[in-house]
């Protein structure tokens, strides 16, 4: 059995941090939103419920999959992150977009 030392943690502690600035900024989207001081389209309080039962499914699989590959610890919360990072880079991206004014 191999131990685990804090370096081993490293890449996987940095995409989490990443993951939650990305998903604190598009919470904040949200809600201001919700609030009428960003446009934001009227299926987005769908969406978003939607979005996070896939997120987690995505990353459930993600980690069996890592876990059956004989993938270590830091491999399987790298796997586990995967889909739910990709999820909030796309919201970000897609909820900060200027609005084009005509």
């Amino acid at each position: 059995m191999r131990f685990y030392t804090v370096f081993d943690f490293i890449q996987p502690a940095m995409a989490a941090s990443k993951i939650m600035a990305e998903a604190q900024v598009v919470i904040g989207l949200r809600v201001a939103g919700m609030a009428g001081m960003w446009p934001m389209g009227q299926a987005e309080n769908d969406r978003m419920l939607a979005e996070k039962l896939q997120a987690g499914a995505d990353a459930a699989t993600a980690v069996m999959r890592s876990a059956i590959a004989g993938g270590s610890l830091p491999d399987m919360a790298l796997a586990a992150m995967r889909p739910v990072g990709r999820k909030t880079k796309a919201n970000l991206r897609r909820l900060s977009r200027k609005v084009q004014k005509s």
